[in-house]
């Protein structure tokens, strides 16, 4: 059997991290799977890149461009949304015609057209299409937040500043309506939250939609000698380590200004706390944010391999996810397979990773209080049993080889059911 696995991006992103590891899985699993993406990031065989021209500059541009006129200019929701009014016809390329499914994951961006994704439906080919966010089931926004237009036909959108009855995201909605009506796609929602949210879709009418989290190697991602782990990253060795990690840090929807009152709010509770507690910051920017942690920030700008990735969960003790939008994300279940608690929202998939007074803390969403909570409950309880419980959640419901199984069974159900 063979697999193409179709993402914008190789390695930049959570959607491209787990479609990667999705790819290396079922390598692992005996199937004959590539990834087609548009930037490559390796020099993985496995994965082949589009042509590169000013073609694909354009079509990036153009898409911007449509969504800012129809923003009235405004940049403020320039990425909040997609149209999918570019791209690249991907099925005259070997690694298509060669497929026996189509897995699709993060499109956006030029990547792949409503056309082009038309021109997949008509090639007859089946369709896996795991969704990272809410795009594929929605008319343009990758989540749609308490908006439930979605369910019928989306219409004033509350993303577009020129909004109304037959605004941009109408008018996407119903090409996608058109597009999938008589499509072969089957939908896996990353987690039980966004399947559940896909089902309530006019736009998955009449399709199936299962859940399947995403894959994490867990011979690499496990817990290791903490001490050994804070000397190869050079933090102290005297405090107790929150860490706190994206690749946009300023982006409000990661919510770091929740964590910062967090913090703030366990400092005023007891003075002890700002003699034991450090602040470890992952991400670009981070040096803007420094200043307003009341205990000691460590800022680490940028990781280059994902060893050096698993020694700075190893080196913490928790790991805080202040995120406002979320569904599955890579990080909580790699700091997690790392022994390391962690402590989030209860918001999207969250949830489902973190069990409650159990392997973490799940706190009341956008309540900096609860959150402060859960950081003094982790600290202040039996350690070591939830940094055990953390491991076990991921070794049994995250590990690849379990994730590449329920593809496997997934990819031959459809393809007998075609036979």
């Amino acid at each position: 059997m063979r697999i193409l696995i179709v993402n914008t991006s190789e390695r930049v992103g959570g959607a491209a991290i787990a479609a990667n590891r999705l790819m290396t899985a079922l390598i692992n699993n005996g199937i004959k799977a590539k990834m087609l993406v548009r930037d490559k990031q390796t020099n993985n065989t496995n994965v082949v890149q589009l042509k590169r021209s000013w073609k694909t500059i354009w079509d990036f541009l153009w898409e911007r461009f449509v969504i800012w006129a129809a923003n009235r200019f405004s940049k403020k929701e320039l990425f909040a949304v997609d149209i999918a009014n570019t791209g690249t016809d991907i099925t005259s390329l070997p690694e298509f015609t060669q497929a026996d499914i189509i897995h699709l994951n993060w499109i956006n961006q030029g990547m792949l057209s409503m056309k082009d994704i038309q021109k997949i439906i008509r090639s007859g080919k089946p369709i896996v299409w795991t969704m990272h966010d809410m795009w594929p089931i929605t008319g343009i926004c990758h989540h749609a937040e308490q908006c439930e237009k979605y369910y019928t036909s989306c219409h004033s959108c509350p993303h577009l500043q020129n909004s109304g009855k037959k605004d941009l995201s109408y008018k996407v909605y119903q090409q996608k309506k058109r597009i999938y009506k008589d499509a072969n796609i089957t939908f896996v929602g990353c987690s039980r939250w966004i399947a559940n949210r896909a089902r309530k879709s006019g736009l998955a009418e009449r399709k199936e939609v299962i859940d399947i989290p995403n894959p994490l190697n867990v011979n690499l991602f496990k817990s290791h000698n903490k001490q050994e782990a804070r000397k190869y990253c050079h933090l102290p060795k005297d405090k107790k380590l929150l860490l706190f990690g994206s690749a946009k840090i300023t982006n409000k929807q990661k919510g770091i200004n929740y964590l910062i009152e967090a913090c703030n709010l366990i400092a005023q509770s007891d003075q002890k706390w700002s003699k034991k507690l450090g602040v470890v910051v992952l991400g670009q920017n981070g040096d803007q944010f420094a200043s307003l942690f009341p205990f000691p920030c460590y800022v680490l700008n940028y990781v280059r391999t994902e060893k050096d990735l698993v020694n700075i969960y190893n080196a913490v003790d928790i790991y805080i996810t202040p995120s406002l939008m979320e569904n599955l994300p890579n990080t909580i279940m790699e700091a997690m397979a790392c022994g390391v608690p962690c402590v989030g929202f209860n918001i999207g998939g969250i949830p489902e990773m973190i069990d409650h007074l159990h392997n973490g803390y799940v706190a009341i969403y956008k309540s900096a209080e609860d959150l402060a909570n859960g950081i003094k409950w982790i600290l202040s309880d039996d350690y070591k049993n939830l940094s055990d419980m953390a491991c076990q959640k991921v070794a049994s419901t995250y590990s690849e080889n379990q994730i590449a199984k329920q593809y496997i069974n997934l990819y031959n159900k459809i393809t007998n059911d075609n036979a």
